[in-house]
């Protein structure tokens, strides 16, 4: 079994000199037996190589490829298939996977929590809800609107100085402005403004005892 292959070759009776040991030395290259020839071989120089499949998984050590040995990006969503990435190859100290039961079907999301997922019909079905958008869902001239958080804008004309809502609002009055549609025929008409205001409506007062009539437009804000 050659493992070198010598750089020159020696006959029973030849002189020795410094030259022909430093060719033996110097010309000599490996031979085929000093490779396995599956993971190296000997190239054309006599060297010996590494197979460009040489390096399989098996020869890698435990740890060996460190994030440090990754080069940034090199790991990309087309090289790492589903069926390779399985939970005995990843640890679950470092992976959390997401079960079945963290993930909820409730169109409702009375069960939501923080710690769970939703489907995305669930979610689809929640914003689409009547109870999570505007009521009316389109508006067609009616006196109320109830926005999503629960404020609810009343708008509409009156020409009289009381004006009771067609609903109530449920807990309590942020706002009522007025605005005159056209004047009173004195001179202190115009500075009408809001005397009193309730859950269920309000009263309009100019400060000034007057004799003409007037129109207003009117806008409350309650929840």
């Amino acid at each position: 079994m050659a493992i070198i292959n010598k750089g020159t070759a020696f006959s029973n009776g030849e002189q020795l000199s410094a030259n022909k040991l430093n060719d033996l030395v110097d010309a000599a290259t490996f031979g085929t037996d000093s490779v396995d020839n599956a993971s190296t071989i000997v190239n054309a120089n006599g060297a010996i190589a590494v197979r460009d499949s040489g390096v399989t998984a098996a020869k890698l050590a435990t740890g060996a490829v460190t994030d440090a040995k990754l080069a940034s990006g090199a790991v990309t969503t087309a090289k790492i298939l589903d069926a390779n990435v399985t939970t005995a190859k990843i640890a679950d100290a470092n992976v959390t996977f997401a079960k079945l039961t963290d993930v909820i079907d409730d169109d409702t999301m009375a069960t939501a929590t923080n710690t769970t997922l939703a489907t995305s019909e669930s979610i689809k079905a929640y914003v689409d809800s009547s109870a999570q958008t505007f009521v009316p869902a389109s508006y067609a001239g009616e006196e109320s609107v109830t926005l999503p958080n629960g404020l609810i804008m009343k708008m509409g004309s009156t020409s009289s100085k009381t004006v009771n809502y067609g609903a109530s609002f449920p807990t309590g009055v942020v706002s009522v402005t007025i605005a005159h549609r056209n004047p009173y025929s004195d001179t202190y008409g115009n500075a009408s403004f809001v005397n009193s205001s309730s859950t269920s409506g309000f009263t309009i007062d100019s400060g000034r005892s007057v004799s003409g009539t007037g129109s207003w437009f009117w806008q409350a804000i309650g929840y």
